[in-house]
């Protein structure tokens, strides 16, 4: 009786974490970044990553640049290259 649960309790626990891994795959796949409604991007420029400071925003698009907003204005405050080499 006692290995039967045991049994079972694993395997609905590897099933729980194949489900967890699924889910995971499935929610955070390529995505364009959610922008805040006050922020307005330059034309044909498409977000990579979004994050919030305490008066800013950045916006890190993806022909590797970064804007810097204003979080009060919505304002673009400073724009920075990135340029990695390969």
């Amino acid at each position: 009786m006692l290995r039967t649960l045991v049994t079972v309790m694993s395997v609905v626990m590897i099933v729980g974490f194949i489900v967890l891994i699924v889910l995971f795959v499935i929610r955070f796949r390529d995505q364009p970044a959610p922008l805040p409604a006050e922020i307005t991007l330059p034309e044909g420029i498409s977000p990579y990553a979004v994050t919030r400071g305490k008066n800013w925003y950045a916006v890190v698009t993806q022909d590797q640049q970064i804007l810097i907003y204003d979080a009060s204005t919505g304002k673009i405050v400073q724009t920075v290259d990135i340029n990695l080499s390969e």
